[in-house]
């Protein structure tokens, strides 16, 4: 569709509505001008029609019409008027212009027939007798309340149509010069409405090809200098936003750049939205030309692609290693979370995964390390232990010395014993699979009175109360026997760590979708500075009691590993000399 521009919008319609108002003017003066005329003759001929019926009443009573005739043609001449007198039955017996005897009957014309009854009557009409357009008034003349006659009087409207031709050419002659004028007016007027728009219109063009430094001509018009102020506003606000923008994006390149993490962003359909320098090397592609291909273009591995597409499908963040097939046998720990727009709609998922290859071989070796050396140590200790026990049994030769260094040996030896055991427990919890764990359902009650049952003699010997609050139905889904083997080593760390005559609480609860339990002694405390490592593998607040007691320092990194084998956490809150509370979190 052609555009037109606005000035030959408003200008045509400004002229128009100009002109029809002038052409509207002009056709209702003239109309009633010519409307005033007539209506002064009529009544100037009326008046003069009164004037002269004074004169003829008594002639016409006498029936003396020959000189009414001639009272009618010396008046008619006196006053400049035809005047004629036509009896009821329409015979013309006096008539300043012509023979009475010579004319029609008059009772049809329509002036002559309204005054016969009674009333004034006018017409304007063309008179074939005089042959030209005439004025007519006629008027009764009564004698006892009956017509006696009419008297008409009438005038050539020849002189009123030379004064309106002139009064109309004069309103032409103005009419054209106002036309002219409101055409001007109207040019002005629409090009001082236009001018402005126009000029926003080329403003807009800046701003459109990006120079929004461009500023707009404010008019002193309100609305449009309004609008030219906020459309100026609005490209400072843009200039502004558009480099922070940049400014982000810029930023945010040189931090994907700078990553050592591949960063991956796909939509809703695993097309690649963004990629930076990392994963494109890893996956060997161009990230520029990688947007736009689809995931599976530029990644080859089934289980990568399984796992984008159960993030995708399940809306939800997902965390997971992931073995490449590859010659190398490399392994990616990978990272997904959801990517939303303004409507917290997802449109789509980001991925980010780094080469911990070495880091799991490394940990590998550690965790075959430590059981190999267990079980390696574990054969010769069990062998010393034996040989001690042995001469233990049968010591009456020995001296009290002797004695005394076999009874340290036989401690320690226990102590290792006790520590390979833990470090035995620690591997296996660590190298066994998610699928070999026994996640059933099982009641935590009958879980947490057996870890109870094992280690109330302890506490017995010190007469510490162990009491235990939980919904006797209460279920969830664990392996039950590391879930008891991590209580065990938390109330077997409280009845250690409290003194004599004091009580250790379990209670548990549930919040939302994880079951709380929580372990609750009166013992020493712990210092604020510990317990960000008090999980840690041989980690000790205090050494030397802890040794005497008989601690490992193996117990508590147990409980780490036994719940995050459950997918969830523990936690520890304490007060120096007050006591401390251990909380499993177990997904319900």
């Amino acid at each position: 569709m052609k555009k037109k521009r606005l000035l030959w919008q408003l200008y045509p319609s400004y002229l128009f509505i100009t002109l029809a108002a002038l052409l509207a003017v002009s056709l209702f003066t003239l109309s009633s001008l010519s409307h005033f005329f007539h209506k002064q003759y009529s009544s100037d001929l009326e008046a003069r029609a009164q004037l002269f019926k004074s004169r003829i009443a008594d002639l016409l009573l006498g029936g003396s019409y020959p000189a009414l005739d001639l009272e009618c043609r010396e008046s008619g001449r006196t006053s400049g008027t035809r005047l004629t007198v036509i009896l009821p039955s329409g015979i013309v017996v006096g008539d300043s212009e012509e023979n009475p005897q010579g004319m029609d009957t008059h009772n049809d014309r329509p002036e002559v027939a309204r005054a016969l009854t009674g009333k004034t009557g006018t017409s304007v009409r063309f008179s074939s007798t005089l042959n030209q357009n005439m004025m007519y008034v006629a008027i009764p003349v009564f004698h006892d309340n009956d017509v006696l006659a009419v008297l008409r009087a009438s005038v050539a409207l020849s002189s009123i149509e030379s004064e309106l031709r002139r009064i109309r050419m004069r309103i032409i002659s103005v009419g054209f010069f106002a036309a002219i004028l409101a055409a001007a007016i109207s040019l002005l007027v629409s090009r001082r409405i236009a001018n402005p728009i126009e000029e926003m219109t080329r403003g807009v063009g800046h701003f459109e090809k990006g120079d929004l430094g461009y500023r707009l001509f404010v008019t002193d018009s309100f609305e449009l200098g309004g609008l030219a102020e906020a459309m100026n506003s609005m490209a400072t606000q843009l200039d502004e936003r558009i480099k922070i923008e940049t400014r982000q994006k810029n930023e945010l390149k040189a931090v994907l750049s700078g990553m050592a993490e591949g960063v991956i962003a796909i939509d809703n359909d695993k097309n690649i939205i963004s990629i930076n320098e990392a994963a494109a090397r890893f996956f060997k592609t161009d990230p520029a030309s990688a947007p736009g291909r689809t995931l599976s273009e530029i990644v080859r591995n089934i289980t990568f692609l399984d796992f984008v597409k159960i993030s995708v499908k399940d809306q939800q963040n997902h965390e997971q290693d992931i073995l490449l097939d590859d010659c190398e046998n490399r392994t990616l720990h990978t990272r997904t979370s959801c990517l939303h727009d303004e409507k917290d709609s997802q449109t789509g998922i980001l991925i980010v995964f780094n080469d911990v290859t070495t880091l799991r071989r490394l940990e590998t070796m550690r965790k075959d390390f430590a059981a190999n050396v267990s079980h390696e140590i574990k054969t010769p200790l069990t062998s010393i232990r034996g040989f001690v026990e042995t001469l233990l049994s049968d010591c009456s030769s020995f001296s009290e010395k002797q004695i005394h260094f076999l009874g340290i040996i036989e401690k320690n030896v226990n102590r290792l014993m006790a520590i390979i055991e833990d470090l035995l427990k620690l591997s296996r919890i660590e190298t066994e699979r998610p699928e070999d764990l026994h996640f059933i359902k099982s009641n935590i009650h009958k879980v947490l009175s057996s870890a109870i049952t094992t280690l109330k003699p302890e506490a017995d010997k010190k007469n510490i109360v162990i009491s235990l609050d939980c919904d006797r139905d209460l279920t969830a889904p664990m392996d039950s026997s590391m879930i008891e083997q991590a209580v065990i080593n938390l109330i077997d760390n409280a009845v250690k760590y409290c003194g004599s005559n004091s009580r250790v609480d379990i209670r548990v609860e549930i919040k939302g979708q994880q079951v709380n339990i929580h372990v609750t002694d009166t013992g020493f405390g712990i210092e604020r500075e510990h317990l960000p490592r008090l999980f840690e593998r041989f980690y000790r607040t205090d050494k030397a009691r802890s040794r005497q007691l008989g601690g490992t320092g193996l117990g508590l990194a147990i409980v780490k590993h036994i719940m995050l084998a459950h997918k969830g956490d523990v936690s520890v809150e304490s007060t120096l000399g007050k006591g401390s509370v251990f909380t499993m979190h177990l997904p319900g």
